[in-house]
């Protein structure tokens, strides 16, 4: 009996522990969500990996499918006054961003949203590099394997022509000309960076515990594409599905894409993964202070 009370009074003053550091630490929700999640792909990337596959080919099949929409939309308003073009540039964000929010409630696996994760789980040591590199690779493959689904099916189409055409095959050569200078390069580096610190506040928000409403999971899913899509940041996956369809169509350098895309991922890796996923998982890492309480 007395062991037991032992256990029980042990319970209690951790628990006690705890409720004194919340205050201290409101992520604590958002981390164990994303450890949780950690683990769910590791599962799968270990013992599942075709669904895996599945699951990212899916996230590219929905980026490119509704990026094409934002192209759509873009070129309807290409042909108006300045108030027109905003104004589509606005509509074809929102549009947009629905992909984010369908991405996220089929469990459909994005190579931007899994390098926060994967950042958080190796910093507390719940996955190693190599494990990382598998998870992020298999996720990378997917992605551009459903962005390549979707290119090749619209090249039997006429879904993008015309304005809408030549509104994307001109963003491509934007970004292609980054690549012709160091300056360009930063510059392309750095709205990769604030592209996916865009994307990873809004799952930040999403994966907290504190919004139990869908709509606004939605809302601040849909607000944050729209501020770097409206702002021109570069998300690799995106950039892929775009070059990908005017690949297809004979239109771009496969090379000076291929290093786009290298230079987009890095930029993501250090908003999502970084300025995010370590950043918070340090901000909120309560393990030395709760010992140094429970001595107290």
């Amino acid at each position: 009996m007395t062991k037991v009370s032992e256990i029980k009074t042990t319970n209690t003053e951790a628990e006690g522990t705890m409720e004194e550091t919340k205050p201290l630490f409101p992520g604590r929700a958002f981390i164990s969500t994303v450890l949780d999640a950690l683990d769910n792909k590791e599962t799968m990337t270990g013992k599942m990996t075709g669904r895996y596959i599945q699951r990212a080919t899916m996230a590219g099949i929905l980026v490119g499918v509704f990026f094409t929409a934002f192209w759509v939309m873009t070129g309807a308003c290409s042909q108006g006054d300045h108030a027109l073009i905003v104004t589509g540039k606005v509509l074809a964000g929102i549009i947009f961003g629905w992909a984010l929010v369908l991405i996220y409630y089929t469990n459909s696996e994005l190579l931007t949203t899994n390098m926060m994760v994967v950042s958080v789980g190796a910093y507390h040591k719940r996955i190693g590099l190599l494990q990382s590199l598998k998870l992020l690779g298999l996720c990378l493959f997917g992605n551009l394997l459903g962005a390549l689904i979707v290119a090749a099916i619209l090249r039997f189409s006429t879904v993008i022509s015309g304005t809408s055409y030549q509104v994307m095959l001109a963003a491509a050569n934007t970004k292609l000309a980054y690549l012709n200078s160091f300056s360009g390069i930063g510059d392309l580096f750095v709205r990769a960076i604030f592209c996916n610190f865009c994307i990873n506040i809004a799952m930040l928000m999403v994966y907290n515990g504190k919004l139990s409403n869908d709509f606004t999971k939605c809302t601040i899913m849909v607000v944050a594409v729209l501020v770097f899509s409206f702002c021109g940041f570069e998300h690799s996956i995106a950039d892929s599905a775009m070059f990908l369809i005017l690949g297809l169509h004979g239109t771009i350098n496969a090379w000076k894409a291929v290093l786009v895309i290298l230079v987009a991922i890095f930029g993501n890796l250090v908003g999502g993964g970084i300025l995010i996923g370590l950043n918070f998982a340090t901000m909120n890492d309560e393990r030395g202070i709760t010992k140094d309480l429970e001595h107290q």
